[in-house]
């Protein structure tokens, strides 16, 4: 039998934690929040069809923000050498108009 003492955490030092990466990973969690405070506050939120032309709630709406400002900020590393800030600009453009208009 195993005792709780012969556990062994995981080594995670391979990982490079910065405050840059605590604070993408707090982001994502912080939105993730306010979509549920959002929708306990205002249940349902109305599904629309938009420029997709199929029918989205705000957590798709989201979902899709986060998955296309994933796509943006890789782009920018292989395609350009500027600097990140850019890309995290054009995908809070790009989040605003998923928002508005899908």
């Amino acid at each position: 039998m195993t005792s709780l003492s012969d556990f062994s955490w995981p080594n995670f030092s391979w990982m490079a934690w910065t405050w840059q990466t605590a604070a993408f990973f707090a982001v994502i969690a912080l939105l993730i929040l306010g979509m549920g405070l959002w929708e306990a506050a205002s249940p349902g939120g109305a599904p629309r069809h938009g420029i997709l032309r199929f029918e989205t709630t705000r957590g798709d709406r989201l979902f899709i923000s986060l998955l296309g400002s994933a796509f943006i900020h890789l782009a920018w590393l292989g395609l350009s050498g500027l600097d990140l800030w850019w890309a995290l600009v054009l995908s809070v453009v790009f989040a605003i108009g998923v928002f508005r208009f899908v």
